[in-house]
């Protein structure tokens, strides 16, 4: 299935493109494509210094005090910060120079494609056993685009295995912030693991471009001198600062989400689609026609995430409001 732009590793968005292929379609578009959170976190704005001067270290501390405590980490000293997750996912092949890396089923395919770059080979895992003949692990903890989530028993003892044989388990948890208890955060440091907290999705502000990597102090000290000075912006890390100690947002915003994932369960239905899985963030479904779908939500300017490896395949944001109901109410009638 074409995406809206026909770009090479497409993850959703790019309007601009989008627009262009369809430019007949309505404005402003909706855009369902992203699984990030359609309301954004209510930051006070930054200061001015935050844009004037380069960001102080002391800050940096800061937030990755404030992020470890909402992610349950003990040590604050096993956490990076960084400009988005994807900086991570390319700093990762050069400080763990694997041959072999495995990536449990079908997932996020940056994992893939940033492995493959620094020369591993990389294979697709059908089940935990599987990961075991790699030298590096990779786990999608809520999976991205099913939703499986994996229990935190079965996490441990894979880590110990994988440990044990001195390699390296890596857990993306991008879509775990909404899903109290998911996370294996809480448990490390462990011996090899390495687990990716994601900001922009749960906080609906993935322009901030803010990441972390929790993991063993050795392994954090290293991709911190591998990001460099100043890798977090001034305004990331002020905001950063505020939505992290607002606990009670979080909160409301997964009693919104479950409220509106109801809801967009129920249009799936109607719409005769067949539902694969999901997070609090996002929903996968299943159609025979998902590709003559997909053109007829373009066309009325509403863009969601196809898959070219499962043509059959759409995954749906959530959408807020009843404005945005109707609207993809009417496109799917």
């Amino acid at each position: 299935m074409a995406n809206p732009c026909d770009a090479p590793h497409y993850h959703g968005g790019r309007l601009f493109a989008a627009t262009k292929k369809y430019p007949l379609a309505p404005k402003p578009w909706l855009d369902l494509s992203t699984g990030i959170n359609c309301v954004a976190y209510p930051f006070v704005t930054p200061s001015a210094d935050a844009y004037a001067r380069l960001p102080e270290p002391e800050a940096v501390e800061a937030l990755e005090a404030v992020a470890a405590r909402f992610f349950g980490l003990g040590d604050s000293q096993c956490c990076v910060a960084a400009p988005g997750t994807q900086a991570l996912l390319q700093a990762l092949p050069r400080l763990i120079p694997a041959k072999t890396v495995a990536v449990l089923g079908f997932s996020y395919a940056e994992h893939r494609r940033c492995w493959a770059a620094s020369g591993a080979e990389v294979f697709v895992a059908e089940h935990f056993d599987g990961l075991l003949a790699a030298e590096v692990a990779v786990i999608v903890n809520p999976n991205n685009p099913d939703g499986k989530l994996r229990q935190l028993a079965a996490l441990r003892d894979l880590a110990s295995r994988l440990a044990q044989r001195g390699k390296w388990l890596v857990i993306d948890e991008a879509f775990a912030d909404l899903l109290p208890g998911a996370s294996l955060a809480p448990d490390l440091p462990l011996p090899g693991v390495i687990v990716l907290r994601s900001f922009g999705k749960c906080f609906g502000l993935a322009g901030v471009r803010l990441g972390f990597a929790l993991g063993p102090q050795p392994l954090v000290r290293r991709l911190r001198q591998a990001l460099g000075p100043w890798a977090v912006s001034g305004p990331a890390l002020e905001i950063g600062l505020q939505a992290y100690a607002d606990s009670g947002w979080v909160a409301q915003s997964a009693a919104r989400l479950a409220r509106d994932g109801a809801a967009l369960d129920a249009v799936m239905r109607d719409a005769g689609l067949d539902a694969v899985g999901g997070t609090p963030l996002f929903r996968l479904v299943r159609h025979e026609r998902a590709a003559e779908i997909f053109e007829k939500l373009c066309g009325a300017g509403i863009l969601v995430r196809p898959f070219e490896e499962k043509p059959g395949w759409l995954r749906f944001g959530i959408p807020h409001g009843e404005q945005e109901f109707a609207r993809l109410r009417g496109a799917l009638a």
